[in-house]
């Protein structure tokens, strides 16, 4: 399978989120899932693609030119696929996926997993993101989606779109879900 990952490309944060990523990588690779991701050489994202790569699991990073030019490519990546910009980024990643997985990380983890879901709800493509809520990183995101569900800015469920893990557990559970 291949598993796309949205995370944080920031070094100073959490260390448990290292430890937990670096056993999502661990067991991506054990299981022979291909990762696919930002392809950068920073924070979780290095952090996810070293654990792949080292544990003999392929590892796709898909890499802005603008990153290449600042030398921040991963050196884990074994296939790089160049884009242009975030948005052709974020397009690739979806179809090189079978499932996605958004680890804590900021702005940009953020527009990935909203565009993943809107897409969904209109209907481009059936994959959800599965938010995986370290040490309750999305709570507050949920009861954001809640909420706007409750007062009617959200047609249907949510959790239709976007899945909630707590643990590595859920998580594959959830892979394998998606397989069947």
């Amino acid at each position: 399978m291949k598993i796309g990952i949205f995370c944080s490309a920031n070094e100073n944060i959490d260390p448990d989120f290292f430890s937990l990523t670096k056993e999502l990588g661990e067991w991506m690779a054990s299981e022979g899932h291909t990762l696919v991701f930002g392809g950068t050489n920073m924070g979780l994202m290095d952090c996810v693609a070293k654990a792949v790569h080292e544990g003999g699991s392929s590892v796709v990073g898909v890499v802005p030119t603008i990153v290449e030019k600042n030398g921040r490519a991963s050196a884990y990546n074994d296939v790089e696929i160049p884009c242009d910009n975030l948005s052709d980024r974020k397009d690739i990643l979806l179809l090189q996926s079978d499932i996605i997985i958004a680890l804590p990380g900021g702005i940009g983890t953020l527009d990935e997993v909203f565009s993943v879901a809107a897409s969904h709800t209109i209907g481009y493509h059936n994959k959800k993101v599965i938010l995986y809520n370290m040490k309750g990183f999305w709570n507050k995101l949920i009861e954001t989606l809640d909420k706007l569900e409750t007062d009617g800015f959200i047609r249907g469920n949510w959790h239709d779109y976007i899945l909630v893990a707590d643990s590595l557990e859920d998580i594959k559970r959830f892979a394998s879900e998606a397989i069947e």
